[in-house]
């Protein structure tokens, strides 16, 4: 049987990613063009090696076509020399486990290798540079709305500006009199977890007073001792981090030892958060088991909605999966309210990210349409989880925006970016001096 209002509703969403599919994403088409150019690109990806992999040592040039690769035996070696060696995860196998995913879990414990990350993938995965971008300078693909199995959209990551590297971001750039603006929910995963578990087995919701501080990852350090009652974001960032790591996997079931390998810290001090977790928040693990016990019994679970996944259809049957997607599936209900309401409304839907959008608009407007967009994006969250007067269960936004002459920026893809601007300036300046050379 088909639910009309949860049909028009879904309707109305394909509707607004066709326009934002129209909208496209402005892209600095100078550049864009440059690394374009399959021979410049080569040349680019080649020469990023040597500076970014000093500080590793774990690539070896070939005197033939193979140019660069990546060393199994230099990266053990250098492991060995950080100390990560022992924590890094194996495959069955026994041999490490190098698959994109496990690299980007261990940056967030041993950040030192985000450059090599990003370099790595750089390499590995983008032999050419394949965004869509049309003739008037806008980065366009199909959304694919729905696509994934908790209904979030899933374009194809080639060809979308937000998908293949970090770095690349920074190549949007709004057109002369123009702004866009990023603006995305403040810990969304952890208040959707709390919204969802309130009232579960008794009154006492720790987790919603926690988000209500304005810094739930600082609250729990503050909470458990971690950090004395007067630290701030700024002078304990490194503690505030690592529990910030902790609180958005540990709800999805991490183990110890992934969560020991992922913040490089002793299996018995990972063991020692997750017992933290589970007493300061008792409630929402209570509501946690015996969702998945639910979902396990009748084999079918859904949103508030209408998004449904049935059990065993899609994927593995897990119980790291079925805690996992209601809480993404919440989340991707809420952008989708957020974006029809702010095409309804008049705002310049650029794009959807995760829990973020792209907006557009003149500069002398910008600042406007942002606060509506952050109070569209407030009352879809209030629309979704049943928020009370008194705003609980209602989402923050933080807001970045970014005016001509300005490009995007991201600081985890700053130092690819900026490798990758300096190598362009050296090849043009080369490829004029070789001109000048030839006239004379």
């Amino acid at each position: 049987m088909i639910n009309l209002g949860v049909a028009l509703y879904h309707g109305e969403f394909a509707a607004v990613s066709a326009v934002m599919e129209h909208h496209g994403v402005p892209i600095d088409i100078e550049i864009f063009q440059q690394l374009a150019d399959k021979d410049v690109w080569r040349a680019v990806r080649d020469e990023m090696v040597p500076a970014i992999d000093a500080r590793y040592g774990v690539y070896v040039r070939h005197s033939d076509s193979l140019g660069w690769t990546f060393s199994h035996e230099r990266w053990i070696a250098y492991l060995k020399r950080e100390g990560i060696y022992d924590a890094w995860p194996r495959l069955a196998s026994g041999a490490l486990d190098m698959r994109r995913k496990t690299f980007e879990d261990m940056t967030k414990g041993f950040p030192q290798l985000e450059a090599l990350r990003q370099l790595r993938h750089t390499r590995d995965k983008m032999r050419r540079i394949k965004l869509a971008v049309g003739h008037d300078a806008r980065n366009r693909t199909v959304l694919w709305p729905f696509k994934s199995k908790t209904g979030r959209t899933q374009p194809k990551a080639s060809t979308w500006i937000f998908s293949p590297a970090v770095w690349l971001r920074s190549l949007i750039k709004p057109e002369p009199g123009m702004a866009v603006a990023y603006i995305d929910y403040s810990s969304m995963e952890f208040l959707i977890a709390a919204s969802l578990s309130d009232g579960h087995c008794g009154p006492v919701n720790n987790m919603l007073e926690m988000y209500r501080t304005g810094d739930p990852y600082l609250s729990f350090a503050k909470s458990v001792g971690a950090v004395p009652q007067t630290a701030t974001k700024k002078s304990h960032e490194t503690v505030r981090d690592r529990y910030k790591i902790m609180l958005l996997s540990v709800q999805y079931g991490l183990s110890a030892t992934s969560l020991a390998a992922r913040l490089n810290i002793p299996t018995f001090d990972a063991h020692e958060m997750l017992n933290q977790h589970r007493q300061q928040f008792a409630q929402y693990w209570a509501w946690s088991d015996d969702y998945v016990a639910h979902a396990l019994q009748t084999g079918i679970v859904r949103t508030a909605f209408g998004w449904t996944y049935r059990i065993g259809i899609v994927g593995p049957v897990n119980d790291r999966s079925i805690r996992n997607w209601l809480i993404q599936s919440t989340g991707a209900d809420i952008l989708r309210i957020a974006c029809i309401l702010a095409v309804r409304h008049g705002i310049k839907l650029l794009a959807p990210v995760h829990d973020a959008v792209l907006i557009e608009a003149p500069i002398a407007r910008i600042e406007a349409d942002v606060a509506l967009m952050q109070e569209i994006m407030r009352r879809a969250s209030r629309i979704v989880l049943n928020a009370t007067a008194d705003g609980t269960h209602e989402l923050r936004t933080d807001a970045k925006i970014i005016r001509f002459p300005d490009r995007y920026t991201d600081k985890r893809g700053d130092e690819i970016w900026d490798r990758v601007i300096e190598l362009l300036d050296r090849q043009r300046q080369e490829a004029e001096r070789q001109g000048r050379k030839a006239r004379c």
